[in-house]
């Protein structure tokens, strides 16, 4: 029987917050953060964090987790991965679970992993919210995604999509930067060259899109907290710690 697993890409350098898996909150590694949080997924079957470096191995060995490390020459996360599940032929199931969000909730994890275990069309899977705020909408940093009535993806951009030609009766959606995959779906996704679409909105998701991979999508409710800079840092602590006095 194929397994589901979710596997947690972790790389000590980041450009704007270097080390940031290792950073501690209420004595609490960020990565320990993330993985307890898939430890409640219910769809799980395995839990890996695939790492290049060795200070963040030991810390996962450290609490008690699954961990494997990986070539320090991957240029994305899916190829990490794909490292990873090649030496899990019972993997028939991934979640690409991103190392630096924390708060990502565990229904939400369960959802992607559904959609590509439950839907026969469904190659990858991924998550959308329905924005409101028109500085989000705009913002370049925020990945936009249009779907269909089956809720499958149309298209992503860093545009704001769909233009607004006449009143607007649908919604507007941002992305959530976790996928889930049916395993011959991530064997073809990092087999194949960057395509046009892709290099230019630098949005990976893209060459599936444009090599006739279908993206399944389903709506979630929350504003995810990714730690990029040290005041995102400060939030998720501010946020553990209201948490924990209002419990």
């Amino acid at each position: 029987m194929s397994k589901s697993a979710i596997i947690i890409p972790a790389r000590y350098g980041s450009s704007r917050l270097e080390g940031k898996p290792l950073l501690k909150v209420l004595g609490k590694s960020i990565i320990q953060w993330v993985y307890e949080k898939a430890q409640q997924a219910k769809f799980a079957d395995m839990i890996i964090v695939a790492t290049d470096d060795e200070r963040i191995f030991d810390e996962v060995k450290s609490f008690g987790g699954e961990v494997e490390m990986t070539s320090v020459n991957h240029k994305c996360g899916s190829d990490r991965i794909m490292e990873v599940v090649a030496r899990h032929p019972e993997i028939g199931y991934i979640c690409n679970l991103q190392g630096d969000e924390p708060l990502i909730k565990s229904e939400s994890i369960d959802a992607v992993i559904q959609n590509v275990k439950e839907d026969e069309y469904a190659d990858i899977s991924t998550l959308v919210r329905v924005l409101t705020d028109e500085k989000e909408i705009n913002n370049p940093n925020l990945v936009k995604c249009v779907i269909d009535k089956n809720n499958f993806a149309l298209y992503f951009s860093r545009s704001k999509i769909p233009y607004e030609r006449n009143v607007n009766e649908g919604n507007f959606y941002g992305h959530l930067g976790i996928y889930g995959y049916k395993r011959k779906a991530l064997e073809t996704m990092t087999s194949l060259p960057q395509t046009p679409l892709e290099k230019t909105e630098s949005l990976e998701q893209l060459r599936a899109l444009e090599n006739g991979m279908r993206i399944k999508t389903s709506v979630v409710d929350f504003v995810p907290v990714g730690i990029d800079t040290k005041e995102d840092l400060e939030k998720f602590r501010q946020i553990v710690e209201s948490k924990l006095q209002n419990a």
